[in-house]
């Protein structure tokens, strides 16, 4: 849905300026976002993966131009701590995880794919949320429904109704931290008051 030239409308239908800083704004938040994982990929903090992440994302963004996608959120790097800090724990035991499938004789997994319908319905959000849960070894999403903010992730070693519940959780548990540290207020009331799966929270 549009308004008057130079200005769009969210999923509330509340015009949003889209002016020169608006877009410089969105393209230095994606380039983070791609900093970030190109940092992760390479599983090490250092200038030169830093600027060689800097190097490519600026790449991307002018050969590959994404999608006009409005960053109305707002940073909060307590939030954002958190996020990184989860992040990095649930990466660690995952590992793990797959380390001990790897070496284990004989056992063989089990996998299944769920559908995850995540409640904050932006185009950013299915993006970053999508981007997380890959990154964790065992998780790799396989298809996004963009109409219904569906995502379509592929899961390793499930053997009860149980675990598919518990990835189904930690899919939206992650979609939750994110919001929180990036998400505007509209979004942060969304993914706080809607329940998930059945009254179990994230």
């Amino acid at each position: 849905m549009t308004g008057p030239p130079g200005r769009t409308r969210d999923d509330g239908g509340s015009p949003v300026s889209r002016g020169g800083l608006g877009r410089r704004r969105d393209q230095l938040v994606a380039l983070g976002w791609l900093v970030l994982v190109w940092i992760l990929l390479w599983g090490d903090v250092n200038w030169a993966n830093i600027v060689g992440g800097l190097l490519v994302g600026t790449a991307v963004l002018v050969f590959y131009p994404l999608p006009a996608v409005t960053f109305g959120g707002r940073l909060r790097p307590g939030a954002l701590l958190v996020f990184a800090g989860r992040f990095v724990v649930e990466l660690v035991r995952a590992s793990i995880h797959i380390a001990r499938i790897a070496v284990q004789p004989g056992y063989r997994p089990r996998g299944a794919i769920i559908a995850v319908q995540l409640r904050v319905r932006t185009d950013l959000n299915l993006a970053l949320t999508a981007e997380a849960v890959s990154l964790v070894p065992g998780t790799l999403i396989i298809e996004v429904d963009r109409r219904s903010a569906t995502l379509f992730v592929h899961v390793l070693d499930t053997h009860r109704p149980s675990d598919l519940s518990a990835a189904r959780k930690r899919t939206l548990a992650v979609e939750r931290r994110l919001i929180r540290a990036v998400g505007s207020a509209a979004e942060l009331r969304l993914v706080e008051s809607r329940p998930v799966e059945k009254g179990t929270e994230p």
